[in-house]
């Protein structure tokens, strides 16, 4: 990406919570005569110094960053050689495919992640899906576009598909961390997003301590698309990490049934390849 495309996803903008907040809540009143730029860039710099971004390695006060510089550089972010289908890194740059895409049939074309699944890369993930930080969304979404929106761009990406949470876990929980990173996403890439097309007809069994086969056989017909979809050529669905791709092939393979013809993938964080 060069180095327009690259600054236009500047690290130090508003903090993610309170502005968005106001905008969203401006959107739903009555219209008015527009805010003056100059006005807007100061009630802006007031909530930065009201409610000031936090570090999502450290939770270390910010006002002009996302992140603290020594923080970002204990993240593994993806780099190539990576998996030509599913976006693993792999450890030789002549090897084109990881293991797991030469043995088995995905019902995606393509994927990406933005982060290693490891070290500082976990505990940031966990405190996101666990302990209620849905302030990471927008660091998550800015790390994403600098790197992907472009290529989700050159794919011809017609709607962003969020990874449905069960209505049960949901309510728990109180919000779908997936969905909050692709809304962001879409809004910084321009691409039309929808988080109700793509929805899950029931629970299932939490993936990360079951086997491949038991992953696959737990997510089998937990997903399908609300409605005809016939004239939606290509998505991208969005989740938070990818392991053994199950959950992904699911969610596609419920597109493909609905008539997609093309799905395509973006996680915030990916296993390693072999």
């Amino acid at each position: 990406m060069d180095n327009k495309q690259t600054n236009s996803y500047n690290q130090t903008a508003p903090n993610p919570h309170h502005p968005q907040n106001c905008r969203s809540n401006m959107q739903g009143q009555r219209r008015h005569a527009p805010v003056p730029a100059k006005m807007r860039a100061l009630w802006l710099a007031l909530l930065r110094q009201l409610y000031p971004n936090r570090c999502p390695v450290c939770d270390r006060v910010l006002f002009d960053a996302w992140i603290c510089p020594s923080c970002d550089a204990k993240l593994k972010y993806v780099s190539q050689p990576v998996c030509f289908q599913c976006g693993k890194p792999l450890e030789s740059s002549i090897q084109e495919y990881c293991s797991d895409c030469q043995k088995g049939r995905h019902h995606f074309i393509q994927g990406r992640a933005v982060f290693c699944y490891q070290g500082a890369v976990r505990g940031m993930l966990y405190r996101y899906k666990y302990a209620g930080r849905r302030d990471y969304s927008e660091f998550f979404a800015v790390q994403a576009a600098k790197r992907y929106a472009d290529w989700a761009r050159q794919r011809g990406i017609e709607m962003v598909l969020p990874i449905p949470l069960s209505k049960k876990r949901k309510r728990r929980r109180g919000y779908n961390q997936a969905e909050m990173f692709a809304k962001k996403f879409s809004e910084l890439a321009g691409l039309p997003f929808d988080a109700k097309l793509l929805v899950r007809t029931r629970d299932t069994l939490p993936q990360k301590r079951l086997s491949a086969r038991e992953r696959k056989n737990n997510l089998k017909n937990a997903f399908k698309m609300s409605q005809s979809v016939v004239n939606l050529n290509k998505v991208l669905l969005i989740d938070d990490i990818y392991t053994t791709g199950s959950t992904i092939d699911a969610a596609a393979l419920a597109c493909m049934q609905a008539g997609v013809r093309e799905i395509y993938y973006l996680c915030i964080s990916i296993g390693q390849g072999q």
